[in-house]
């Protein structure tokens, strides 16, 4: 796991304990995942990970043991390659570019609970120049894999 690796992590464990609660709810770990890896978890991976990642006197997965589950995670494949798969997932319409309302769907069916507001501030992240569109090249500078060339 490389130290962009880790804080990646971090962020998103910070962002999903939305109430700050020093740990994730299963909920807040099904974001989480959508957010780091493109796919909801199934059932019975999420009961994996809840008991993974348990701790004592703690009723879901606080940090440390939340870095660890994510870092045995990471894909051993090319990175442009998950990249583009998860790109792909978004394009529902198979336009070459993002939209609001793909954003509004994948979240919709990946993650029902997470907020409109969470949504649209995640796609202004990634719309780099506020034109409505996110271009894959946005998307990968986004996700990460795009800057360890830079």
């Amino acid at each position: 796991m490389t130290a962009f690796d880790r804080k990646r992590f971090v962020s998103v464990f910070n962002e999903c304990d939305v109430e700050k609660k020093g740990y994730l709810s299963r909920e807040d770990l099904k974001v989480a995942v959508v957010m780091l890896f493109g796919y909801k978890p199934s059932k019975s991976e999420t009961s994996m990970m809840m008991e993974a990642g348990a701790e004592p006197n703690c009723p879901g997965v606080p940090l440390e043991h939340f870095v660890s589950l994510m870092r045995r995670k990471l894909p051993a494949g090319d990175p442009y390659e998950k990249t583009r798969q998860i790109f792909s997932a978004f394009d529902l319409r198979c336009r070459g570019f993002l939209k609001l309302e793909d954003f509004r769907s994948v979240f919709a069916r990946v993650a029902p609970r997470l907020s409109e507001r969470t949504v649209l501030e995640a796609f202004r992240h990634v719309d780099h120049d506020s034109d409505g569109h996110v271009s894959f090249k946005d998307f990968e500078d986004v996700i990460g894999y795009g800057l360890a060339d830079s």
